[in-house]
Order: C-alpha cells, then sequence, then structure tokens
C-alpha cells in the first residue's frame, strides 16, 4: 500500500482519485448483499472512471459539500474521537494498492493499522443510526473496500453529530466479503482495461470525417 499525504478535498487529492477505484464509490460494484453488481451502475461509473483517465478531471472537483464535510471531521469530530478514546490518530491523504488502481481515503489510520471512517449526517439521519446501533448499509462497501486497500484487520465507523452522543462501531475484516470485493474488482478492471484499450486504438488512428 502507498500512502500519499495532502489536504482531502485538495486537487492533489482529486487529481490521485483520477481514473481509481475509490472506497467511497465500492457500491457501484457490489450489491448490499456482496455479488458483483450488473447492468448500468457498474457501466456508468465505468464511463466516469475512464473520463477522468482520458482527461485528468472530473466533476466530483465542483463539489464542495465533500470539502466541508471534510472540514467539519478534521477541527471537531477527529480531536473528539481522540479524546475519548485515548488514541492517535494520524491523518492521511490518499491510500492507494501497489498497483495502482484502488483507493480510499480514511478520516484516520490508528497505531495497529486500522482506519477510521467518521461521518457527520443531519441530525435526523444521525439519531437513526444512533438508534439502531450498527453501521447504515450505505456505508458497508466503503468500510469493507477501505480494508481491502489498506490490509486493515477492522475498521471504527463514527458518526457524530454536535450535541448529540456519538455512535462508534467497531467493523471486523471479514474474508468472504473480501473475496466478493475482489472478485468484483477484478471484474470492472477487465471491462475497463478492453474499454481504454479501444479508445486509445481509436485515438492512435483517428477519427475520419463524414462528408
Amino acid at each position: 500500500m502507498k500512502t500519499l499525504h495532502m489536504a482531502q478535498g485538495s486537487v492533489e487529492w482529486h487529481a490521485a482519485r483520477m481514473g481509481v477505484v475509490t472506497a467511497s464509490e465500492a457500491d457501484c460494484l457490489v450489491t448490499p448483499k456482496w455479488k458483483v453488481k450488473e447492468g448500468a451502475g457498474p457501466e456508468t461509473y465505468m464511463y466516469k472512471k475512464l473520463a477522468e483517465k482520458l482527461l485528468n478531471w472530473s466533476p466530483d472537483m465542483l463539489n464542495t459539500f465533500p470539502m466541508d464535510q471534510g472540514k467539519l471531521i478534521e477541527t471537531i469530530a477527529l480531536p473528539w474521537y481522540e479524546f475519548e478514546t485515548g488514541k492517535k490518530v494520524s491523518r492521511v491523504g490518499f491510500c492507494l494498492t501497489d498497483d495502482g488502481r484502488s483507493g480510499c481515503s480514511p478520516d484516520g489510520m490508528l497505531e495497529d493499522g486500522s482506519g477510521v471512517e467518521i461521518k457527520s449526517p443531519q441530525p435526523p439521519n444521525h439519531l437513526k443510526y444512533l438508534l439502531e446501533n450498527k453501521v447504515p448499509d450505505d456505508y458497508l462497501p466503503q468500510v469493507h473496500f477501505s480494508m481491502l486497500v489498506t490490509g486493515a484487520p477492522y475498521w471504527t465507523f463514527v458518526s457524530y453529530s454536535m450535541n448529540l452522543p456519538a455512535l462508534v462501531v467497531r467493523v471486523e475484516r471479514d474474508d468472504a466479503i473480501q473475496a466478493s470485493l475482489r472478485l468484483a474488482l477484478d471484474a470492472f478492471n477487465a471491462r475497463f482495461d478492453v474499454a481504454l484499450a479501444k479508445i486509445n486504438a481509436v485515438r492512435a488512428v483517428g477519427i475520419t470525417p463524414q462528408p
């Protein structure tokens, strides 16, 4: 694994993610039952990643919401977590697999090699998560994919909302889920490589204008 140090949400951070399958988008690859997803979803995601790879640009760069959330987590939620648990959290920008094709942006890494994912939802959603006392299904692919990228033995999920109790859940590494994610990722990468080769072939010869 390669660890890149830059501010999350920065130009450098966006550049590191171009054409890379990321944990926050892992739900494009697998179903809630951890089966390889088929149909329009993964196909649309492939075209998004192809465009990033070829153009070195993404519409995500115009979205300020993740940056605003990141600032809130950085200045309030992470210090709270460190104080409450006594665990030192290292800030990182982006983690890449050795082949450079998959990555994740942990909100922090712990000294034992595990990571922390913190969400700061609106209070009604936070209260729902708190009462259900589990990681919301929408975030499970991100958490497990982060373990795939980093090789972490577990991941800590935190839902934080000011003036309300926080939810802290430890998610253990699951070999069956890891195998399903790997299968889905391999299938995606194979389709991506074929599509990229075709596009590069067209670029090499050019397109003949029609009369």
